[in-house]
């Protein structure tokens, strides 16, 4: 017997992995490392090593596989040139970025292979995002996150939470257990409308606030709605939050994008679409951060008081650090405004929990689709909730994060002023992120540019993600989640790379 192919059926008989079911004696003779290199890569293209996953550690394979750990150091090293992988110290090698190059079956000799279409696993940052693409990124490790819409978590008010949730038990009936108003508890709906008359101008009966799982309730329980009612049209900002288009494109036939300038939404080009509903964050639009103009708000009312409904967003309105409050297009018009706020940049999204109000005409349709959807939120939080808000902790809390948020934005202007001097800072006013159009002839695409900073630790989103309609290219950076000094170190990767430097750390 041929000395390789003996090697190879000992090798069969005594080693291979658990991990990716990786067999040596599929290796062509002194092709162990293009071998193992090859099926890395096809793991990570359909799936099995998706963005995030940690591989084992090279000695570890290398012993399982009974090969020599150059080999597995040597597999590794391609796939992290190729920016498919990356150390990242103790927490070991993990998949940075999905590979689109497909999948070609491993060839065992003397077998035909069967044809099949080849497999590819999305890129997590492709030009069309898909649905699952926050969850992967949010699941990519990272030392650095700048991603959008995040508070400062580790702010969140432990103690008054803990107090107000023993007030609440302390004082709670038996009877207070059991399934509750689908509309949500009497208190948090009338706290509800305490908060939206103080910090929105929102007048409000509690009787019209429904309480739902967050905004992504909200917009669900709207297009069952308005699907009912016939609507199947909603436009919505472009460029505008690409997660919400989702969640609408999701129930609805069309989601047409409408231009976004310095003055807000184009009503001109709303009207244009023809769509008889629009969806929009005038306080602070996402991601530009500009205010609906004082005349492209008369102009929108105008629209909407000849029957187009507004669906108003005011997903981080009470977050203003330079400019005066903006009142709710809700507080003008409640006929032909829906209006969803929730708590996720106020106290954070783990909670889960937010308001709707919408016209009388389709309040019926909503709470009959709230109430098939789950019988109401659940009970304790919305009390605890309640409590907060009507004894001033949450507007305490409120006011601290100003405090928080208005100097790590500054520290990120600062940064940005420092290594990207060419770009561009938008929406610095208000909110939880900067937008940033990138300076002409950085060579780089806004995604490229995404893909490579993840692949150095640092977390941000592509501008164009959020726009289907012609844009310079950019980044979305959240300034509230991060320290002073992580925003700093951050913003520097980004500089770096614009300018083509190569990482002072090897990486």
């Amino acid at each position: 017997m041929n000395r390789s192919k003996a090697e190879a059926s000992d090798r069969s008989k005594e080693a291979g992995a658990d991990f990716l079911q990786l067999d040596t004696a599929e290796a062509p003779p002194g092709g162990l490392t293009d071998w193992l290199a090859r099926r890395l890569r096809e793991a990570v293209a359909d799936g099995r090593l998706p963005v995030g996953a940690r591989l084992p550690a090279g000695r570890v394979l290398a012993a399982e596989l009974g090969v020599s750990r150059g080999v597995v150091t040597d597999a590794y090293r391609r796939l992290a040139e190729e920016g498919q992988i990356a150390g990242r110290g103790r927490g070991g090698t993990v998949v940075v970025a999905a590979t689109a190059v497909p999948v070609t079956a491993a060839v065992v000799p003397g077998e035909v292979p069967a044809a099949r279409p080849p497999r590819q696993a999305p890129a997590l940052f492709r030009d069309d995002p898909d649905p699952e693409v926050f969850e992967r990124l949010r699941g990519a490790p990272a030392r650095i996150d700048l991603t959008p819409g995040v508070p400062d978590l580790a702010a969140f008010p432990r103690a008054a939470w803990l107090r107000a949730e023993r007030a609440v038990l302390d004082g709670l009936a038996a009877s207070d257990l059991g399934y509750g108003d689908v509309r949500g508890t009497p208190a948090l709906r009338r706290a509800v409308a305490h908060w939206l008359a103080r910090n929105r101008g929102i007048r409000a009966d509690p009787d019209e606030v429904l309480i739902v799982a967050g905004t992504a309730q909200a917009l669900a329980l709207l297009g069952r709605a308005l699907g009912r009612a016939g609507i199947d049209e909603v436009a919505v900002e472009d460029p505008g939050s690409v997660g919400v288009r989702q969640h609408l494109a999701h129930w609805l036939a069309a989601t047409p994008p409408v231009p976004v300038d310095a003055e807000g939404v184009r009503v001109d080009a709303l009207r244009a679409t023809g769509a008889p509903a629009v969806l929009l964050t005038p306080a602070h639009q996402f991601p530009t951060g500009v205010v609906l103009g004082g005349e492209r708000r008369r102009e929108l009312l105008r629209w909407a008081a000849e029957g187009g409904l507004v669906i108003e967003d005011d997903y981080d309105a009470e977050h203003r650090y330079d400019r005066p409050p903006v009142p709710a297009l809700r507080a003008v018009l409640p006929d032909r405004v829906c209006y969803a706020g929730s708590v996720s940049k106020l106290l954070a999204p783990a909670l889960r929990t937010g308001w709707l109000l919408v016209p009388d005409r389709l309040r019926d349709a909503v709470l009959e689709a709230k109430r098939f959807a789950d019988l109401g939120n659940p009970v304790l939080p919305q009390l605890v909730l309640a409590r907060l808000m009507e004894s001033g902790d949450l507007d305490r809390h409120l006011r601290l994060l100003r405090r928080r948020h208005r100097r790590r934005r500054d520290a990120m202007i600062d940064a940005i002023r420092t290594h990207l001097p060419g770009a561009t800072v938008h929406g610095a006013a208000a909110g939880l992120h900067l937008m940033l159009t990138l300076p002409e002839g950085c060579g780089r695409t806004d995604t490229g540019l995404a893909a490579a900073a993840l692949a150095e630790g640092v977390k941000v989103q592509p501008l164009s993600w959020h726009a289907r309609l012609p844009y310079p290219p950019g980044l979305v950076l959240g300034y509230a989640a991060g320290s002073v000094s992580e925003i700093a170190e951050g913003v520097g990767v980004l500089g770096r790379l614009v300018r083509g430097e190569a990482s002072p750390r090897g990486d």
